[in-house]
C-alpha cells in the first residue's frame, strides 16, 4: 500500500473517501466532476470491481449507474442479488477522458485506494468485470474469455471471479449458447452459489 495511507485499521471507508475526493496524483483529477468511490454494505463478502467510471457514473459520483450498470443490474436481477449486499467500485476512482482504458500509470496511483477499501470490508470473493481489472490483480490469468467463471486464489484466503463487463454485454446481443451474455448468465448463478454458501455479509 501506498506509504502516504494511513493502515486501514486507522482509516474507515468514509474518512478514506474524503481522501480521495481530494487527490490530485495523476491527470484524472482535473478532468473529473465527481470521483467515483464506491457503494454497498461495508461489510459485504462480495466486491465487484469495474476498471473505472463513465460519463454518468462521473456527473452522478455513484458506480456503475449508466447503461452498463442497467445491465449489470439486470444481471444481479436475474439471481436475486441486490446492491444492498454487495460493494462495488473500481480500479480508478475518477472518470478517464472519452471513457479511454486507463492508463497503468493512472491504475498504479489509484490501487492504494482499492487496496484500503479490501482491506477495510475484507472481502472473501471479488468479482472482477472484464479484463482490465482482472489483469490487474492478476497479471498472469490470461484473457477474460478463457478465465471468466473461474474462482481464482488471491492474497491468502480471498478468491477472485472474472465476469465479462456489463459493456461488453450491451456490444454483443446473443442470447446464444456460448455467446457472453449466456456466459454471463451461468457465471451469476455461480456468484449466487457462493452467497448462499458463505453469507452476504460479514458480522459487524
Amino acid at each position: 500500500m501506498d506509504q502516504t495511507l494511513e493502515a486501514p485499521h486507522t482509516l474507515n471507508l468514509e474518512s478514506l473517501e474524503s481522501r480521495v475526493a481530494t487527490c490530485t496524483k495523476c491527470p484524472l483529477s482535473a478532468t473529473r466532476h465527481n470521483i467515483v468511490f464506491g457503494e454497498g454494505d461495508p461489510h459485504a463478502l462480495v466486491m465487484f470491481v469495474g476498471e473505472g467510471p463513465g460519463e454518468v457514473e462521473d456527473n452522478q459520483g455513484r458506480p456503475f449507474v449508466g447503461p452498463a450498470g442497467q445491465k449489470l443490474d439486470e444481471v444481479f436481477a436475474a439471481v436475486e442479488i441486490t446492491r444492498a449486499e454487495i460493494y462495488i467500485t473500481n480500479v480508478v476512482k475518477c472518470r478517464p477522458p472519452g471513457n479511454r482504458v486507463p492508463t497503468k500509470k493512472e491504475m498504479e496511483t489509484c490501487f492504494p485506494y482499492l487496496e484500503a477499501q479490501i482491506a477495510m470490508i475484507n472481502p472473501g470473493l471479488i468479482v472482477t468485470l472484464g479484463n482490465i481489472p482482472t489483469q490487474w490483480l492478476l497479471p498472469d490469468a490470461g484473457g477474460i474469455t478463457r478465465v471468466h467463471g473461474s474462482l481464482l486464489p488471491w492474497r491468502g484466503e480471498i478468491q477472485i471471479f472474472p465476469m465479462f463487463h456489463p459493456s461488453y454485454l450491451l456490444r454483443n446481443q446473443s442470447r446464444a449458447k456460448g455467446s457472453p451474455k449466456y456466459l454471463t448468465w451461468l457465471d451469476i448463478q455461480k456468484v449466487r452459489v457462493w452467497i448462499d454458501e458463505h453469507g452476504s455479509v460479514r458480522d459487524a
